[in-house]
Parts: C-alpha cells; sequence; structure tokens
C-alpha cells in the first residue's frame, strides 16, 4: 500500500467517524459485523461441493449430503455437497466459533426496538420500509439465479445439478424469512418484555424444551420441532429487546448467562444425546440447527452473555476512526455479504470444473490436509464477493417510494432526490429533509457533515437520524456511507430513536 492510499483509507476513516453521531452504540454494529464475518467463514469451511467421476451407478459413501450425476459435457461427472464435520467430527468445537446467528438475533432484536415506533399508526409504515430492505435484495438474487439457472439448463446441465447448487445458494435465506417474522412480531415482543423484563426469554426457551422433550423423549412427530424455529430464536430477539430498554448494565448478568449457556449446552451434549456440532451435519440424526434444539437456544444464551461482556472493549476499540471504518462498511454491506458468499463460493468451485479436483475445492473433505487446502481458497471466495459487494451495492436499495409525509419517520428524501457526494465537492441541489422546514445550512467541501434544519430542531453534522447506519437485516436507514465514502443520504426520524 502506497503512502498515497494509506492517506486517503486515514481521510475516508475520518470523515466515517465524524460523520456517525456521537450517541451511537458502535459495540451494537460491531457485533453485528462479527455476526456476519462468523457466518460466512463458517459457510465456506463446513462447505464442500464434490467432483468425483463415475457414471449413474456410482455408489457415494453415506453422510455425504445432496448427490447430483452431471451429463453432456460433465457425462460421468458426480458434484455432491460434503461437509468436513462427517468425516471429522473433532472439528465440531470450530462450529461453536462461527454459529453466530444468535448474536444475529440478539442485535437485531436491540435495533428493532430502538427504531419501533410507538405509535400503532405508524407501525405499518415502519415494518413495511423494513420489510422492503429484506426483500428488495433477496428479489435480485432470485432474479440473478434464475437467469443463471436457465443458462445452464440450457447449456446442458441436468437438473439434479442445478438443485445441488441451488440448494446451497438458496438455503441460508430461511434466516431471513424468521427474521422478518421475528420483525413484525416486535410491538407484542416489546410489549412482553415490558411486562416481564428479561425472563420474557424463558417462554420461547420453555416452549423449545417442551417441543425437544416431545420429539426426543416421547418419540413424536419430527415436524413437531418446526415450532422451534420461531421459539428458538425469539429468545436472543427479547434478550436484545430488553438490551435496548436499558436491561443488563452491569456485568454479572452477562457472567450469569455466559456460564449457565455454556454449562447447560455441554450437559445437553454430554448426557442427552445432542450433537457437539452446532451447525447441521450432513447425515446426522439429530441436528442443533435444522430446526434449533435446545441445546442451540442454550448455547445462544452464553454467547449474549459473550457479546454484553464483549461491548465494553469493542467500544474503545472502536473510538479509533479505522476500526470503526471497517465496521461501519460491512454493516452498509451485511446484506450483500450474507446474500451471495455463498455464491462467491459456488462461481470459485464451478470456474475450477474444467481443471479437475483441485484440492480443497472440489476434492472430499476426508483430512486435516483438507482444511488447510481450504483456508488456501478463501481469498479467492473473498475477491469474487468483493466484486459481487462492487457490482451490487447499489442496485440492492429499494427503489425510491416518493416524498415522504410530514412527520413521518425514517423517510430517506435525501438519499431518494438528491445525493451529497463525498469526493469531488459537488453541490446538493434541492435538499428537502423528511420533514417540512428542513434545508441545508452548511456542508464542507467534502459533503460528508452538515447541518439540517429538520422540523424546527437544529442538528449537528451527522445526527440526522436515529437510526444512523442501516441494522444489517433491515434497520430504519437514515443514513448511508457508501462506496468509500462517496455518498451520504439523511431523513427526518425522531431523535429518540438511538440505534
Amino acid at each position: 500500500m502506497t503512502a498515497r492510499t494509506r492517506g486517503r483509507a486515514r481521510a475516508l476513516a475520518a470523515r466515517i467517524d465524524a460523520a456517525t453521531p456521537p450517541h451511537r452504540d458502535r459495540a451494537v454494529d460491531a457485533l453485528r459485523a462479527l455476526a456476519i464475518t462468523g457466518v460466512i467463514l463458517g459457510h465456506w469451511l463446513v462447505t464442500a461441493l464434490v467432483l468425483t467421476r463415475g457414471g449413474p451407478g456410482t455408489v457415494l459413501p453415506a453422510a455425504t449430503g445432496a448427490t447430483a450425476h452431471a451429463a453432456g459435457p460433465l457425462a460421468g461427472v458426480t458434484l455432491r455437497d460434503a461437509s468436513p464435520l462427517a468425516t471429522m467430527p473433532a472439528l465440531a468445537p470450530l462450529s461453536w466459533i462461527f454459529q453466530t446467528l444468535a448474536v444475529f438475533f440478539f442485535v437485531g432484536g436491540y435495533a428493532a426496538a430502538r427504531s419501533c415506533p410507538a405509535s400503532g399508526r405508524e407501525y405499518p409504515a415502519w415494518l413495511g420500509r423494513r420489510l422492503a430492505r429484506l426483500s428488495w435484495p433477496v428479489l435480485i438474487l432470485l432474479g440473478v439465479w434464475a437467469l443463471a439457472a436457465a443458462g445452464l439448463w440450457l447449456a446442458g446441465v441436468p437438473g439434479p445439478v442445478l438443485g445441488t447448487v441451488l440448494k446451497l445458494v438458496l438455503s441460508p435465506l430461511w434466516f431471513l424469512v424468521v427474521y422478518a417474522g421475528l420483525t413484525a412480531l416486535t410491538p407484542l415482543a416489546v410489549a412482553l418484555v415490558r411486562r416481564l423484563g428479561p425472563a420474557a426469554a424463558a417462554l420461547p426457551a420453555a416452549v423449545v424444551a417442551g417441543t425437544d422433550a416431545v420429539r426426543f423423549g416421547l418419540g413424536g412427530p419430527a415436524w413437531a420441532g418446526w415450532v422451534n424455529v420461531a421459539a428458538g430464536w425469539l429468545v436472543p430477539y427479547l434478550l436484545g429487546i430488553a438490551w435496548a430498554r436499558g436491561a443488563f448494565r452491569g456485568r454479572a448478568a452477562a457472567v450469569v448467562m455466559l456460564g449457565t449457556g455454556a454449562a447447560a449446552t455441554a450437559a445437553l451434549v454430554a448426557w442427552a444425546g445432542y450433537p457437539a456440532s452446532m451447525v447441521g451435519v450432513n447425515g446426522a440424526a439429530i441436528s442443533n440447527l435444522n430446526p434449533p434444539s435446545l441445546a442451540a437456544v442454550t448455547f445462544g444464551v452464553a454467547q449474549v452473555g459473550l457479546a454484553l461482556l464483549a461491548a465494553g472493549p469493542l467500544r474503545r476499540l472502536l473510538r479509533r476512526p479505522a476500526a470503526w471504518a471497517v465496521v461501519a462498511l460491512v454493516n452498509l454491506s451485511a446484506m450483500t455479504l450474507f446474500l451471495w458468499h455463498q455464491t462467491a463460493m459456488l462461481t470459485v468451485s464451478l470456474a475450477g470444473l474444467g481443471l479437475g479436483r483441485l484440492p480443497g475445492l472440489l476434492t472430499a473433505p476426508a483430512g486435516p490436509l483438507w482444511v488447510a487446502e481450504r483456508l488456501a481458497w478463501l481469498p479467492a471466495f473473498a475477491g469474487v464477493l468483493a466484486a459481487a459487494w462492487l457490482l451490487l451495492r447499489r442496485a440492492e436499495r429499494p427503489p425510491a417510494t416518493g416524498r415522504g409525509r410530514a412527520g413521518e419517520p425514517g423517510r430517506d428524501t435525501l438519499g431518494q432526490r438528491d445525493r451529497l457526494r463525498g469526493l469531488g465537492g459537488r453541490r446538493s441541489r434541492g435538499f428537502r429533509a423528511g420533514r417540512p422546514g428542513g434545508r441545508l445550512v452548511r456542508r464542507d467541501r467534502d459533503g460528508l457533515q452538515f447541518r439540517a434544519v429538520v422540523g424546527g430542531v437544529d442538528r449537528e453534522p451527522g445526527a440526522v437520524a436515529g437510526d444512523d447506519l442501516p441494522d444489517a437485516m433491515g434497520g430504519e436507514r437514515a443514513q448511508q456511507i457508501v462506496g468509500g465514502g462517496e455518498q451520504l443520504a439523511g431523513g427526518g426520524a425522531r431523535p429518540r430513536v438511538g440505534q
């Protein structure tokens, strides 16, 4: 990196730091960034698209996952989805690091509680905006892969092979469905926490325990476990709402959750027959994740406790502009990263088909050497994902919906009409805040700091909204710093909202 590049990076970090309101809890964004990183690395490390030679009669080992036989140019080639955790169960503790979904729901509950309107009349608009920010990027992913699947089909790739590929691409979308459902229930969840405090999370935890008792203890139907999909992830979501309402101010509660959650998980694994892996393993009789089990819930409680303990050190670390800039940009790109990381891995893997069985890419995860080989491929996956981010970061924003009504929170009118460009000092035209009376009072030469009069409230630079950087999965978007600091968009959200 040249001195000029380092200087530009430091200047960008300083601008992002200056554009962030002082009231923002940067630890929340750091936890979200760590969670998305864990999910991506976890999928890249425990998913293998294995290439083998053999005709339709090839017999594959048990517990290897989905299998598909190719035709045409790939005649005699079998593609199968395999997991290193099936052949190397000693790696199960790695899943404790990379299975970070509870942190996602914990931070999501926090962000939803901070932005959910108190008035029931504003709730439909609030929910509509959040769901639009979830659904629009998904529609783009589905559209791109519909065209890609059609092209592969016309090129002679058979349906079973496409099924294997599409399953890997689309399977993470279950998370967004659950997240959207919990988002819709936010007012009820907030009311429950208001009444019971953090103890509200014990209710869905009891539902999960009862469902597991029916499934595993009484021999009940397997489909009963799907009740746990909502109940299991509601536990960290409610804890996040409690955090937003001022719970867990000291370290004691966090230490108790970490200790009891870890102890309960260990007991369930050691004596109740739950698997040690916190992610699904091909061929396993029981999965802790699909659907969530009681062990996944207790493990999530331990993760929440650890996240609360880490919040203080993270806040201190993120006082550094460079560290905060990385976290901010990851948060702004979270939907792109989440939706396209499997596509990035598959793109590299499928590109290698013509070269045969590339070690760590299209070979079976048979031993520790495969892990080292797969680690060597991670930069290639990351490079393709970065390219996808460059192409899609703007396209994934929901289309403009027109002028905001007076008093409507979170309307991103500046981002819809006119954009303050951070590079080149371009002038902004026709600035209108989300409420009547908004006007641009001052802007610096980079257009990144400004003072706006919004609804009669004179706000300092960067304090234009409550949810200043978007929640990774659909948060109120009142400020965006996109493309290396090139753009900042503001809206008229209520100043009481903090995250």
